[in-house]
């Protein structure tokens, strides 16, 4: 499975490749995170892919991964909440933005989701922009990690 953009395909990790980043990860709270994903998809076997690890391989160098992506697990109520991260060098070339409104589109267009949310540091900008960008608007509220968004482009 995977989902096709102008630049990038993206798609879930399996098990074993989630044990191999997690072992490459250096900071502690992504590799905590990572953990969580890889339990929560060994957990949730026929739901997987709403907690795996997802890269963003480049299609136009198969070996480069520019970042990843998660759903942090899909609701009872049909809600997913995404997270995301880019390395470095690929930020400022519109990847993020590209990959969240595939992302977006894609889980919307399963039959069990019916919204798609983010939360964001409160001083992360860049994140934001992405966000605002891809279509999620504030929902006003506030989250563990800051501001909440929610995707408004289907109604």
């Amino acid at each position: 499975m995977r989902v096709e953009t102008e630049r990038m395909y993206l798609y879930p990790l399996s098990a074993e490749e989630m044990r191999l980043v997690i072992e490459k990860e250096s900071d502690p709270e992504m590799k905590q995170a990572y953990v969580e994903m890889l339990e929560g998809s060994l957990s949730n076997p026929d739901k997987r892919i709403w907690y795996a690890i997802w890269n963003m391989e480049l299609k136009d160098d198969p070996e480069t991964i520019a970042g990843d992506f998660c759903f942090k697990g899909l609701g009872d109520d049909g809600v997913v909440e995404i997270g995301y991260g880019l390395k470095e060098e690929y930020r400022h070339h519109g990847y993020m933005t590209e990959a969240v409104k595939a992302i977006t589109e894609w889980a919307l267009s399963q039959e069990s989701v019916k919204q798609v949310e983010a939360e964001t540091d409160v001083e992360n900008i860049a994140s934001q922009k992405v966000l605002f960008r891809s279509g999620f608007v504030s929902n006003g509220k506030d989250g563990e990690e800051g501001p909440r968004f929610v995707y408004g482009g289907r109604k």
